[in-house]
């Protein structure tokens, strides 16, 4: 019985289990893959470009916040200068300017035109390209090349149409405005909006097309055997069926609008008649490079952009941005 006992507690020879590996190097896999994502070679490509979104737009708005907070001047290259921290001085000097408030006041009659202008009338056209079956071409590229043209010509144009003996005034006649459209104080601004509507509009036209191609025709066919017609189709099928690139077209104008400076400069002379077209980054270079306020542009600047991202927020919300 001994012996039994002394058998049955004898260790067992042979191979002996693989030993299991630290769980401690598990979770450093798994740390490092959760680091670098599920596919690292992916982060790598977009590694130059989020140099660049670093670089030149995340660096700078950061330094414009801290330019807002302080006391700041431009000084010759390798100046070291006292600035010290002043707080909301610089959006209170601003902001008490009446200028100031006026110039954003301009932009959101621009944005209260441009905006749901750009969404209609892309969204018709592009509905309507799309079902057109000859020279689909020529009209696409039609649309898109005001979009290319540089700025400097195409206002050449438009000042030609709208100036007081331009070709617009001569065919309205009496019911033109005096005096002119871009040098009237309640036309300037709405002036260069449907000339921004205008230039843009192929590009928001594009957009479009390419999401009419995720549309799927079967929705037409039954709209169609439902009794429904074009304007019932439009509305029921194409504007459910395009409303990510309706949300995208939102933000994208918006943005673009809140960031107008070429057309007023361009058009009105920098802004006039009486700052009737200035806008906010108009107003920031104005105040920022030729009147030697950069800590007053710079607070203009932080507070445009919290309201365009506001701005851009209450769209998203309420335009449909989320899928349900």
């Amino acid at each position: 019985m001994s012996s039994l006992r002394a058998g049955a507690t004898a260790p067992v020879t042979g191979s002996r289990p693989e030993e299991a590996p630290p769980a401690s190097s598990g979770r450093k896999a798994r740390g490092r893959g959760s680091l670098l994502g599920k596919n690292p070679l992916g982060l790598l490509l977009s590694a130059p470009y989020l140099i660049f979104v670093l670089a030149v737009f995340a660096y700078p708005l950061v330094y414009a916040v801290y330019i807002a907070f302080h006391d700041y001047f431009f000084t010759a290259p390798g100046a070291v200068v006292d600035r010290p921290f002043v707080g909301l001085a610089n959006f209170v000097t601003a902001f008490t300017d009446p200028a100031v408030l006026r110039s954003f006041g301009n932009v959101g009659i621009f944005l209260v035109i441009n905006v749901p202008l750009t969404v209609v009338l892309s969204m018709v056209l592009a509905s309507a390209l799309d079902k057109v079956s000859h020279f689909k071409g020529f009209l696409r590229v039609a649309f898109y090349v005001p979009y290319l043209a540089a700025s400097v010509a195409v206002v050449a144009v438009w000042l030609f149409l709208f100036t007081g003996s331009g070709l617009v005034n001569q065919v309205l006649g009496p019911l033109a405005p005096s005096p002119s459209w871009l040098i009237n104080s309640a036309w300037a601004m709405p002036s260069i909006a449907l000339f921004v509507t205008w230039k843009q509009l192929g590009f928001y036209i594009l957009l479009y097309l390419a999401a009419l191609q995720n549309v799927p025709k079967e929705l037409y066919e039954a709209a169609s055997s439902d009794g429904a017609g074009p304007i019932r189709s439009f509305f029921t099928v194409t504007v459910p069926g395009v409303r990510p690139a309706t949300v995208l077209v939102l933000l994208v104008s918006t943005v673009t609008g809140a960031n107008l400076f070429t057309e007023p400069y361009l058009l009105t002379g920098g802004g006039g008649p009486n700052g009737a077209s200035t806008s906010p980054v108009l107003l920031m270079y104005q105040k920022g490079i030729e009147q030697g306020n950069p800590d007053q542009a710079a607070a203009i600047g932080v507070v445009l952009v919290v309201l365009v991202l506001i701005i851009a927020l209450l769209q998203n919300r309420f335009a449909g941005g989320k899928e349900d």
